[in-house]
């Protein structure tokens, strides 16, 4: 396998290619995780709305699938949402506590007003614990001012870029992708971190293109979500290769219809759009909606259930392994790239 050489494959331990798959939440488990970066891409863990145990036995499962032992560093990282842990702050040392004793490489952090705070916590964590090698903070952003923060007063290890393409949530005053990035890369010190790409993407073109435009690596959910190791279930994985690229419509809905409304001001979810979305939208009375919606999870009815999705879900028409989906990922980014190298003039 031909290897991408940059600052963000370095400095995740010269991984041969610079694809993340996302943290989702009710989605990226351990299997997910480690079977993404055994096939040389780096995998999270959605901690979401899980419990402190429900964590760990993920992360046992990962270290199972890896062939570790209970001593040996876990190659995966685990994405939290900031807004959980502000929820209870006494309970989210335990969130957090349980990742770092595992052992893993990275914790993501999105979605917070005190994102600072928890950063504060991990690296306290480390130098307490002696550990060998500190834990690589993952920093989502959605701005230039998001970005400026997490670089001169956080310090991360590595900046995500969230355009408004992407599924699942996010800002909602999001500029594109391709808006967003130059904008970073434009205020990014030259010993700044790592800057990866999310929105939209689902491609090995699409990584190619990220990368010649300036980022160290990128982040794909919506493809990960159509693997045999997500935790959607064979509806969900169906509605998703069914989609086009009209299908798919930011909106608080389907929150509404859950009941998760804790979410920073701004914020709101890219889905599948179908009837829960139309009857929120029309005023619908919200404990009627919630019914229909429960039911229609319980039933697997496509009509009005919840399937993430971001803007690049009509360009994957099937459902594969974690691995494959990273070979193949990394195999047309290198036939992309090497064409670019082909309309250079010497």
């Amino acid at each position: 396998m031909s290897k991408i050489h940059n600052a963000f494959t370095v400095l995740m331990g010269n991984i041969p290619t610079p694809i993340v798959a996302a943290p989702m939440a009710g989605a990226s488990g351990g299997a997910l995780a480690a079977q993404t970066s055994a096939a040389g891409a780096f995998g999270f863990v959605g901690a979401g709305y899980l419990t402190s145990s429900r964590i760990q036995e993920e992360l046992s499962l990962a270290r199972a699938q890896l062939l570790l032992s209970d001593a040996d560093p876990l190659p995966i990282g685990v994405g939290y949402l900031a807004w959980q842990l502000e929820k209870d702050p006494s309970s989210a040392a335990g969130l957090l506590n349980v990742s770092l004793s595992n052992g893993v490489q990275a914790i993501w952090l999105a979605f917070g007003n005190s994102i600072g705070r928890w950063i504060e916590h991990i690296r306290f964590y480390d130098a307490s614990s002696g550990r060998e090698q500190k834990t690589l903070i993952f920093v989502q952003v959605s701005s230039v001012k998001e970005a400026l923060i997490a670089i001169q007063d956080w310090k991360v290890d590595v900046l995500v870029a969230q355009g408004s393409e992407s599924g699942g949530h996010g800002y909602s005053a999001a500029p594109p992708l391709l808006t967003l990035v130059p904008s970073i890369l434009t205020v990014l010190p030259k010993d700044g971190p790592p800057l990866l790409a999310a929105g939209g993407l689902s491609t090995g073109s699409h990584v190619a293109s990220l990368l010649a435009l300036g980022v160290s690596g990128v982040v794909l959910g919506t493809r990960f979500l159509m693997t045999k190791e997500s935790f959607y279930n064979e509806a969900q994985k169906k509605m998703l290769v069914m989609a086009n690229a009209n299908d798919t419509v930011r909106t608080m809905a389907f929150d509404r219809a859950r009941g998760t409304l804790d979410w920073p001001e701004g914020v709101d979810g890219r889905a599948i759009y179908n009837k829960t979305v139309t009857d929120v939208d029309n005023g619908v009375d919200i404990k009627i909606v919630r019914e229909n919606f429960n039911r229609a999870t319980q039933n697997r009815d496509p009509g009005q259930m919840l399937v993430w999705a971001g803007t690049g879900v009509d360009l994957v028409t099937e459902i594969q392994t974690a691995q494959d989906v990273v070979r193949e990922l990394h195999t047309d980014m290198m036939e992309r790239l090497t064409f670019v190298l082909t309309l250079i003039a010497t």
